[in-house]
């Protein structure tokens, strides 16, 4: 039986209309989403399936729209009897790759990331910021121009992709540089704030508490954490990974390799689009990944995992 490890997407992934295939055609996935509805106070359904996508990207939106569609996608795979032998998420999809390790329980994940969303967009009005990825850049000559511009690295992903945060012009700054430096290509994201950089700290503040009044339980499965690239070892961990996360980067490329070196090469992207699935492939060609978010690439699984 083959060991699969479920990845889950984060910020960025969403699109209008993501969930609304499984929700049609699985009643455990309809359940999920009156159940979000009653602990959110939103209109999860609306905001997934009909957008508009000006309101569904909003970070205090998002965050529990993707969380939610994550876990629709794992639902429909338990409903196939297929689970996880490990997991990660890359950024907000950590909340969920917590939830599908036992981590934290439904509401409280759900709870955790309307939280998280709301702080972070409260953060982004007090101190606006932008974010780039950079591509075909040695991370050290990258730490390099970071000092020297006064911006951080907000995500390794992939050897050939690290992301750069922090305020707008200050970025501005290091992409010029980085490109003076040979980078082959920069591109600014389309963000509403400065993710994992200390523009975040005051959201931070705020999350904390929320973070520590939660009952964490040990996890199932191995759950590697982006702060550190490391498995997360009990409950008492989870906490503070999470709390450091929000101003530190997510170590997506170590994360991989970590897997990979102990003996993890079976991926599931779960959730909206396929990002993750293209970067674990930057990381390692030979990898099997595949990605399930609606009717045509769960049938496109189901296959690769009866083969």
């Amino acid at each position: 039986m083959r060991k699969w490890v479920f990845l889950f997407p984060g910020q960025g992934s969403q699109y209008v209309g993501m969930g609304k295939d499984f929700y049609e055609n699985y009643s455990k996935v309809r359940e999920l989403f009156d159940q979000a509805e009653a602990i959110l106070g939103m209109d999860v359904k609306r905001l997934c399936f009909e957008g508009p996508e000006e309101v569904l990207t909003q970070t205090h939106n998002v965050q529990p729209a993707i969380t939610v569609t994550n876990l629709a996608c794992l639902t429909v795979l338990a409903h196939h009897e297929i689970f996880p032998a490990a997991a990660a998420g890359h950024s907000l999809g950590e909340y969920s790759a917590l939830y599908a390790a036992g981590v934290l329980t439904l509401q409280d994940t759900l709870n955790l990331v309307r939280w998280r969303g709301q702080f972070m967009h409260e953060a982004s009005l007090e101190t606006p910021g932008a974010m780039a990825a950079v591509m075909d850049m040695p991370e050290e000559k990258l730490q390099d121009i970071c000092r020297l511009c006064d911006v951080e690295i907000a995500n390794i992903n992939c050897p050939d992709q690290l992301v750069i945060t922090g305020p707008v012009e200050a970025v501005n700054k290091a992409l010029e540089a980085s490109v003076a430096k040979g980078a082959k290509k920069c591109v600014k994201l389309n963000v509403s704030g400065p993710w994992h950089s200390r523009c975040m700290e005051s959201a931070r503040e705020k999350f904390e508490p929320h973070v520590r009044g939660i009952s964490f339980s040990h996890p199932k499965i191995p759950v590697v954490n982006n702060i550190d690239a490391k498995p997360l070892q009990n409950a008492d961990e989870a906490p503070e990974k999470l709390v450091r996360q929000l101003c530190g980067a997510v170590l997506w490329k170590q994360s991989i390799e970590w897997f990979l070196a102990n003996g993890y090469d079976h991926f599931v992207e779960v959730g909206p689009k396929k990002t993750l699935r293209g970067l674990v492939r930057r990381i390692d060609r030979k990898v099997v990944i595949h990605n399930v978010e609606d009717s045509a690439t769960l049938a496109t699984f189901l296959l690769a995992n009866e083969t």
